[in-house]
């Protein structure tokens, strides 16, 4: 057992109001300059829609990501030979305008203006040429238009479903939007690490944040469509990759990062995980069906006694095996499994999880009327605008059973917290929602209070920062065969 800590994330989608405000605050921080105009390191896509870049989904076209092929784990479109062949020039890179060209307006034309009869207008110019353009995409461009021609319709997620479905879905009467804010996953196995042919890449052994060595990196943009996620960038005024930096100066000193700091909905949720990276090769060769399950079952439970002996031998600090049990990251994750990974079948692990959200949910409807009296207050799962399907797609790897399951206890916690409130809903109707996902009432207010009475506190648990140990005990490196991104570097002993 090679215990190791990953400062983990969960967004609660449920709670997100498409404010944006995370993409301003990490766009004023990190990303305001020469050459990362068009870098969005936290984006709010509205969904269904194509995203930023444009279908990033569509590994398809992309090539990013693992392929499990003949029991091996392969990089879908890198490695040694496909690097070499594309070395000049990679069809499967994104392209400005699968991003946008980053524009501005020519303020001046309002002040300097001369008095004319019309009203003077500032005209957009794009940021990279100085010329005016044609404003025709953006990185939120589909924001609220869901069920939009040329963007909802065009989500690769709706490629599985059939006419019939799809046309439900885009039925004005059931219309429905929701936001999918994304960053980095810093995850367990990055494919853009193990596509880098410069060994610019590497995972911090203290936290598992994924970060480029600037000095290293060499520009070659194999880490750009090796990601699956499209969460590495080119800077094209100083040729370098870069990509989400999870704030590290930030949490070094006890800070939040800034897209949380700043969120206004709270969805955002930040602590430890700790999980046994001898089990990282094993879980990402698994048949798609049983990813997640082999995740989870990685992330390791930081109040076991054996647990917590193993960690100390591999070097952790106290104060990060008390992070980790204090992280709000493994309620969501392993005590409650509410929170999953996005499009787990990319193989790269992922630890940014997502509460699936359950949108508005609706009084029942008999005959065009509400009736709160023959059931309950609110309509069931299958009826719920956002397919389940669709859903799934995104978050269970077409587990349409464990969608549904996560969603019956979000929604038993609703009607839970509701005949606490009101009485109205009757106890043998909570006490059969509750008893279908096997919930109890200390577990429910537990979620209930994590979700919308918590404190920063709650939210945030970050480790104190031991930067006498913290040397790069996992970076991981390529083996021998260039198969994998697997190998990590022998851990220091334990500092008392």
């Amino acid at each position: 057992m090679n215990i190791k800590a990953q400062v983990s994330m969960v967004f609660h989608l449920d709670k997100c109001i498409g404010c944006h405000t995370c993409s301003v605050a990490c766009k004023n921080l990190w990303t305001d300059r020469k050459g990362a105009e068009y870098m969005w390191w936290n984006n709010v896509e509205t969904k269904p829609g194509t995203g930023y870049p444009h279908r990033w989904e569509d590994q398809k076209d992309y090539k990013g990501g693992w392929l499990l092929k003949s029991g091996k784990l392969k990089l879908r479109g890198s490695g040694k030979i496909a690097a070499f062949k594309n070395i000049f020039s990679n069809p499967n890179l994104p392209m400005l305008e699968d991003y946008y060209e980053p524009w501005t307006y020519k303020y001046e034309d309002l002040t300097n203006s001369p008095e004319l009869d019309d009203q003077p207008t500032a005209r957009p110019i794009s940021m990279i040429t100085g010329e005016p353009i044609d404003i025709k995409a953006g990185p939120n461009w589909d924001d609220d238009l869901s069920g939009s021609e040329e963007f909802a319709k065009n989500d690769p997620n709706l490629d599985h479903m059939s006419a019939e479905e799809k046309e439900n879905l885009f039925n004005l009467q059931r219309l429905v939007m929701m936001y999918l804010p994304r960053i980095c996953n810093h995850c367990l196995n990055p494919s853009c690490l193990a596509a880098c042919p410069s060994g610019a890449i590497y995972k911090r052994g203290e936290d598992g944040v994924v970060l480029i060595n600037q000095d290293a990196c060499r520009g070659w943009r194999m880490c750009v469509s090796a990601c699956p996620y499209k969460k590495t960038f080119y800077n094209w005024n100083t040729g370098k990759s870069e990509k989400c930096v999870l704030c590290y100066p930030r949490l070094e000193v006890g800070e939040v990062p800034a897209c949380m700091h700043s969120c206004v909905g709270r969805i955002r949720y930040l602590g430890v995980l700790l999980y046994d990276a001898d089990k990282i090769e094993s879980l990402t060769h698994l048949p798609d069906d049983q990813l997640i399950d082999g995740q989870l079952d990685a992330i390791l439970n930081p109040f076991d006694p054996e647990v917590i002996k193993k960690a100390k031998e591999s070097g952790l600090a106290d104060s990060m095996i008390d992070a980790a049990q204090k992280s709000p990251i493994y309620k969501w994750v392993k005590e409650w499994g509410l929170a999953l990974p996005l499009h787990a079948e990319f193989r790269t692990a992922p630890m940014l999880f997502y509460v699936p959200p359950l949108l508005p949910i609706m009084g029942n409807l008999v005959d065009g009327k509400f009736d709160n009296v023959n059931d309950t207050y609110f309509t069931s799962i299958e009826q719920c605008r956002l397919p389940i399907k669709y859903l799934a797609s995104l978050f269970s790897i077409g587990d349409e059973g464990r969608m549904r399951h996560i969603l019956k206890k979000l929604m038993a916690v609703r009607v839970f917290r509701r005949e606490e409130t009101t009485r109205d809903q009757g106890k043998e109707w909570v006490s059969k929602a509750m008893g279908e996902v096997g919930l109890d009432a200390k577990t429910a207010e537990a979620i209930y209070r994590l979700t919308s009475l918590c404190t920063f506190e709650d939210r945030f648990v970050i480790p104190a920062s031991h930067r006498e140990v913290a040397i790069e005990m996992t970076k991981m490196v390529l083996d021998e065969k260039g198969e994998t991104g697997f190998g990590f570097i022998e851990t220091p002993k334990r500092v008392e």
